[in-house]
């Protein structure tokens, strides 16, 4: 996970789930699910249906249980978060996708809140069959679990609706006024961009520096800085939320698309089902052909982020 994406507890429509926790079809009665007897699912307006080749690959024992049991660290907006204060019901696009991935697989993403430095573990240890938690995937990671990447987020750069200062990339930002998060890697990108202006001939960025975002995001509204740097899928998400979407935009580099700096993220799924592990990467990738996995991101303001290519173990680190 990205430990550097903004926490703060949002609130979003409540979307319709079975029960508190099931992300996908209800399968009803007993005896073992299958994908014939699963239903398409609607998520943001795309329809998943279930893929019966699919289903028949996963291992017996999620076929004979109708489920996937998924760990998650919750609140981490947008990712995951509960639908209102106090509330256990669960939402986030890490939410969505497990709905999205049950529906095409026939099967029930069953999400659990689980604290994050014990997530791995956890699947290591058996309790859970895979974590979707915007997980960073490394190389170390890789030694214990294995990953099907599905986003790849980095740093982000937000600016007042309608982008009246034309800023495109990190380069506009020189001689300009910009704020950041103190102590985070958006400070630190900024701080080494220096030289690039320089470079470019032009005067170095007015760094200012602040404890939280929300300080930030308050320049930004008042009009000290021109820009707000921090990770893109809270960046994505203020803006989506912000004064119901009205006060700011994200931009998005052409070269940069997932972010500055970005780093896949990835589903956690335990080494001991390997069947699993292909069976969500096949489900992935049918999500991105058909143009579903942006639209399913779209409403968290992070379609930026959506891989184009669901790849196995992909860190590069």
């Amino acid at each position: 996970m990205n430990s550097l994406v903004f926490r703060r507890p949002a609130l979003l429509a409540a979307i319709a789930l079975c029960g508190s926790l099931s992300l996908s079809a209800c399968a009803g009665g007993g005896g073992e699910p299958s994908a014939a007897a699963a239903v398409p699912v609607t998520i943001a307006g795309v329809t998943v249906t279930p893929d019966a080749a699919l289903h028949a690959s996963l291992p017996e024992a999620i076929k004979k249980s109708g489920k996937v049991r998924v760990a998650t660290d919750i609140p981490y907006p947008p990712f995951e978060m509960y639908v209102s204060e106090g509330s256990k019901e669960m939402t986030g696009l890490d939410l969505d996708l497990g709905r999205a991935l049950g529906a095409k697989l026939g099967v029930t993403f069953e999400f659990q809140a689980q604290k994050f430095d014990g997530i791995v573990p956890a699947v290591q240890a058996g309790r859970y069959d895979a974590a979707i938690s915007a997980i960073t995937d490394n190389k170390e990671r890789e030694q214990v679990v294995d990953f099907v990447d599905y986003s790849a987020s980095g740093t982000g750069i937000m600016v007042a609706k309608g982008n009246p200062q034309r800023i495109v990339t990190l380069d506009d930002l020189c001689g300009r006024s910009v704020a950041a998060q103190t102590g985070t890697n958006q400070q630190k990108l900024l701080e080494k961009h220096q030289d690039r202006c320089r470079g470019l001939g032009r005067s170095a960025i007015h760094l200012q520096t602040f404890p939280k975002d929300s300080d930030a995001q308050l320049a930004l509204r008042s009009g000290k800085v021109v820009a707000d740097v921090l990770t893109k899928p809270a960046a994505g998400w203020a803006a989506k939320t912000a004064d119901g979407g009205a006060a700011f935009e994200v931009v998005d580099d052409p070269a940069e698309l997932g972010g500055y700096n970005a780093s896949p993220n990835g589903i956690a799924i335990a080494k001991n089902l390997p069947q699993l592990t292909d069976a969500v990467r096949k489900a992935l990738q049918q999500l991105i052909d058909d143009g579903s996995l942006a639209k399913i991101y779209a409403p968290y303001g992070a379609a930026s982020i959506a891989v184009q290519q669901a790849t196995r173990n992909g860190a590069v680190d």
